[in-house]
């Protein structure tokens, strides 16, 4: 069922006022494949804008708390939690993956993915005028916990 239709199909925002508060968590990934001197240039600190990677952390933080603002049906949360984490693959990628938490009436599954997305566009950002062929591929959900779907692990059948 797509809960974002009401019965004349119009889209609207779910209404979660008699939803049970309960703790949630979702986690997502992003992967940018570039050079592998472009690598490099990021890994040896060399590159000339400065730590990308915490540059792409920030943005991946901030999007997460502004997915409201970027995604119409999104609904404002208070978020307790947010974590972004950079990590190179040799020889040529990036893997970005956003946990995000909250004790809430809705899942945070959106806001992981506005994270580990925001974070790799940042990078590709960063990075464009060495490496205008990088690639963000492979963004998706890892896992979410809570509420009333329950647990969700990517590859899993239901």
């Amino acid at each position: 069922m797509l809960t974002h239709l009401d019965a004349l199909g119009q889209a609207n925002m779910v209404d979660v006022t008699a939803k049970a508060t309960t703790s949630r968590e979702a986690m997502a990934e992003s992967l940018v494949r570039m050079l592998p001197e472009t690598l490099a240039l990021i890994q040896n600190g060399g590159h000339p804008k400065g730590d990308v990677f915490a540059v792409a952390r920030i943005a991946g933080i901030q999007a997460a708390k502004r997915t409201h603002e970027l995604i119409p049906l999104c609904h404002p949360l208070l978020l307790t939690g947010i974590k972004v984490e950079l990590t190179a693959e040799q020889p040529d990628a990036v893997r970005i993956r956003a946990t995000c938490k909250l004790a809430g009436q809705t899942g945070v599954e959106m806001e992981a993915l506005t994270a580990a997305s925001i974070a790799a566009l940042t990078l590709y950002d960063m990075c464009k005028a060495v490496d205008k062929g990088m690639v963000i591929e492979s963004t998706r959900l890892l896992e979410k916990t809570g509420g009333k779907s329950g647990h969700y692990r990517a590859g899993e059948t239901p």
